[in-house]
């Protein structure tokens, strides 16, 4: 066995924010760690996911054993359904993070039941020639773990993402003991989260958001809506303690914040008081001091809960002044614009909004600074270090670090990137070379969608259906519509100008219009998609076609 390679290939998350995923290859046995999607950033038009190329793997399906996942995040666990339905293997995780999983895959049609496996922090299980330790760490999601993979050239610790958290509201502390004992004996490579190797200092713990909330709750005299990430099950435990001790009843809206909340609830993670909770049809009947809401839509997607409520689209909630609205997350870069405008839009009614950076803080990173992963380089003192989760600045930071620390023992720290071999044996590591990684786009959010590149979909789509323009001039200011919707067409006949066919198509568009509110109308990101959504319902009904609509909206 002397001569057996051990190799380390990430097939995402290195030099890019989400899909998380890495082999770990041994000899002929293959484990995956993380298996993540990322959202597409706006030029891919028309994709509503992006899942790494699992082209390698399928080209070594035969070794594939497992896949291992440490949290559940939709970066480490948004494929998995992807994943399953081309490599049917094992899948390992906590209770919390499969329930998560299988929450996904209810979406999919599977040909095989999924093989789920639930894990506990200190277990040990054995994969082919690979023995791994699960050991917990803090993050901002419950059930987080470390790996701790014993290959026959070495331990492997794959940290996850983490924080080094002293106080953690839930008492499960960060086992840094097990992380030590692992460096006393010898660790030959160490995977450390990256994402906040740019920040100095220490994350601050979870507790931290307390005080805040606690002077929110205190100080509002009217309703309170607090958005936060639906995985964050600490910060909605402390909304439902806080609206307890201040004799609020809470209403959660939003399907992800719904599910997710009953999942947690089920698994005994989240303690939900006798009777606190509302159903939002009742909400805006009690007095309004008496009340709280839990919402999703923290980045201000534009059918989110919190992006309807803002601009009065919500069947059950709407924002009045003199209410409190707190965003308890933080503002992902992209998506400044759709929050911002959708802050704007409740200032508008009067509401106070709060967000962005204070102190005490609304809301607290789960990911360590420079001083936790200084702290974890020491404990580990691995002999090779590789700098995983974020992109290349962050990632060649964090590997600075390590080799300033210059502890004993560490030979080389390696910044790779999707898709980079990194081979180990007993004469030492090295780059081997790449292997084909990449994206493939979904749309619809179906398997059956996959598409290789979005440029190939986008010539498939247009050369199949065509392409459908509706043009429509909006004075800037006014929300007015300066003239009727013109609809331009490219390889889908709309029938001439003066068609009945035509002529319908133009007043559903007025129609999407006439019905939006004054905001709306200024929104223009929410415009284009009621539109895209109309207009498509129409064409589909009529014509059974699918042409690619891309609402024009002018500026006048």
């Amino acid at each position: 066995m002397t001569d057996q390679k051990l190799q380390v290939i990430p097939l995402g998350g290195l030099g890019e924010f989400g899909m998380n995923m890495m082999a770990i290859r041994y000899a002929s046995d293959i484990i995956i760690v993380d298996c993540g999607m990322m959202f597409p950033e706006a030029e891919l038009l028309g994709v509503d996911l992006v899942m790494p190329d699992l082209t390698f793997l399928k080209e070594n399906q035969g070794q594939i054993r497992a896949v291992v996942l440490t949290h559940g995040h939709e970066d480490h666990i948004g494929a998995v359904p992807y994943f399953l339905s081309e490599i049917d293997v094992p899948v390992y995780g906590t209770a919390f993070t499969l329930a998560l999983v299988d929450r996904r895959l209810e979406e999919y049609e599977l040909e095989e039941e999924p093989r789920f496996i639930k894990v506990k922090p200190k277990q040990v299980v054995e994969i082919g020639p690979f023995k791994i330790e699960f050991i917990h760490v803090t993050h901002s999601i419950v059930s987080s773990v470390a790996l701790a993979i014993t290959t026959p050239l070495g331990v492997i610790l794959h940290t996850g993402d983490f924080k080094v958290d002293p106080t953690p509201t839930d008492n499960e502390l960060f086992d840094l003991h097990t992380l030590a004992d692992y460096g006393k004996r010898g660790v030959l490579l160490l995977l450390s989260d990256s994402t906040n190797s740019d920040r100095p200092g220490y994350t601050e713990s979870e507790r931290a958001v307390r005080p805040r909330m606690e002077e929110i709750f205190n100080r509002a005299e009217r309703r309170v809506l607090v958005s936060c990430f639906s995985s964050s099950i600490h910060r909605i435990q402390l909304v439902l303690d806080l609206a307890q001790e201040y004799g609020r009843r809470v209403s959660v809206i939003g399907r992800s914040m719904v599910s997710v909340t009953e999942i947690a609830h089920s698994l005994g993670l989240l303690d939900i008081p006798d009777g606190i909770l509302l159903r939002p049809q009742d909400a805006m009947n009690l007095p309004p001091d008496k009340v709280a809401f839990l919402i999703s839509g923290t980045q201000g997607e534009p059918m989110s809960a919190l992006a309807r409520v803002a601009v009065d689209n919500h069947k059950h909630v709407s924002v009045e002044k003199g209410d409190t609205v707190v965003l308890s997350s933080r503002i992902i870069p992209g998506n400044e614009k759709a929050i911002f405008r959708m802050i704007d839009h409740m200032a508008r009614r009067g509401a106070d909004v709060l967000y962005g950076s204070m102190n005490p803080p609304l809301h607290v990173s789960g990911h360590a600074s420079v001083e936790e992963m200084k702290l974890v380089l020491n404990l580990v003192r691995p002999r090779y270090f590789v700098p995983i989760h974020g992109e290349f600045r962050q990632l060649a930071k964090h590997a600075r670090l390590a080799e300033h620390l210059r502890f004993a023992g560490l030979e080389e720290s390696f910044v790779m990137e999707s898709g980079d071999i990194l081979e180990i044996d007993h004469h030492g590591a090295r780059r081997a070379g790449r292997v084909a990684v990449g994206r493939v786009c979904i749309d619809s959010g179906s398997v059956d969608d996959v598409v290789q590149e979005v440029v190939i979909r986008d010539r498939r789509h247009l050369s199949e259906d065509g392409i459908v323009l509706p043009i429509i001039a909006i004075n800037r200011h006014t929300g007015r519509i300066e003239s009727l919707p013109e609809i331009v067409s490219r390889g889908f006949a709309l029938a001439e100008d003066g068609s009945e066919f035509m002529q319908n198509a133009r007043q559903v568009v007025a129609k999407t219009l006439e019905g939006s509110n004054q905001e709306e109308k200024t929104d223009w990101g929410v415009m284009k998609e009621k539109i895209r959504a109309d207009l498509k319902r129409y064409i589909v009904k009529e014509t059974a076609r699918r042409p690619l609509i891309m609402p024009v909206i002018l500026e006048v």
